[in-house]
């Protein structure tokens, strides 16, 4: 009877445990949902909290810490963010600079160069002798695209040197120069076609008697005009490089008698009436006032000197770096 009775009370109190730990349960379960039924009008920040609990506050400065509690990131590393979309900007930035350098190679350049034969600065005689010179270049920014106008100007010499022909004379050296206009084509091709009008010492050749003292055959050189068809090679980078084929007109040579240079009068005329003129040159004809002519060159086109947008902002970069540096010491 007794140990029924035990039984019967040991039964009833793990009932009781068991009933009341089922109600402890459904009240865990159920408390957020009743939270969140009778309190609808609350703000949005309850539904809006991220489950890791913390919210959106304020900092100092007024600006929202939404950013560090969505990313988990620190104001070091916000700071570096920003400054990595500055930086993918300014790459942007200089990418559509380069495009549009891209898009035309000729623009507000400035070429210093160095050559030989027509255009800096003459050529002569059998088509053959040359002169080395230097010369600078300015293509004016576009002003009717795709054409691109350029002034050059340029200065030779012609060597002294030793005559082929009798080895016992030489030929005498000089100088001469060239200015004109240049117009371009194709700036959006490396390759440039070009047109060149120009006037200078266009043509030379030497006497035929040399100077009975030093042996020296003189030199006769004839300032004209000049038109040159241009293929140029240019690019953004600093090398340059030209070749010229064109045509010389020395009006001076059309003249007759003694206004022309290649002819000089007869020693022993038969008439003084009728003065007699003789070629000066190895021609009988005289030198021809008009001919073809070539020239070469090759030049460093100075990008530091007109910098593009590109340019630009990276000499920007590199003052602000240094003031930035020099707050810093």
């Amino acid at each position: 009877m007794i140990k029924k009775l035990l039984l019967t009370v040991c039964l009833t109190a793990f009932l009781a445990w068991a009933q009341d730990d089922e109600d402890d349960d459904e009240g865990f379960v159920s408390a957020p949902a009743a939270a969140q039924v009778d309190a609808p009008d609350d703000d949005d920040e309850w539904a809006s909290a991220p489950s890791g609990g913390s919210t959106a506050t304020m900092d100092e400065g007024g600006e929202s810490s939404e950013d560090f509690s969505e990313g988990g990131l620190s104001s070091a590393q916000r700071q570096e963010r920003l400054d990595r979309k500055k930086f993918e900007e300014e790459m942007r930035l200089d990418e559509y600079a380069n495009s549009e350098r891209r898009r035309d190679w000729l623009r507000n350049r400035l070429m210093l160069q160095i050559g030989m034969g027509s255009r800096y600065a003459f050529m002569g005689e059998s088509g053959m002798g040359m002169s080395f010179g230097i010369g600078a270049e300015y293509i004016l920014p576009d002003f009717l695209i795709p054409v691109h106008f350029g002034v050059f100007g340029s200065f030779g010499f012609l060597p002294k040197g030793d005559d082929s022909d009798e080895k016992e004379y030489s030929l005498e050296g000089g100088s001469g120069y060239k200015v004109g206009l240049n117009m371009y084509l194709f700036p959006k091709n490396p390759l440039h076609l070009g047109l060149s009008l120009s006037y200078g010492t266009v043509y030379f050749d030497h006497d035929i008697e040399p100077n009975k003292t030093t042996g020296v055959r003189p030199l006769i050189a004839v300032n004209g005009y000049q038109a040159d068809i241009l293929i140029s090679y240019l690019t953004n980078e600093w090398y340059y490089l030209q070749f010229s084929v064109g045509m010389y007109y020395a009006p001076i040579l059309a003249k007759t008698g003694a206004e022309n240079p290649s002819f000089r009068e007869k020693a022993n005329s038969d008439s003084d009436l009728e003065v007699e003129y003789v070629t000066r040159v190895v021609n009988p004809k005289g030198m021809s006032k008009q001919g073809i002519v070539f020239g070469l060159a090759i030049g460093y086109a100075l990008p530091e000197l007109f910098p593009d947008d590109t340019e630009k902002r990276r000499r920007e970069r590199e003052k602000a770096r240094a003031r930035s540096g020099a707050a810093g010491r």
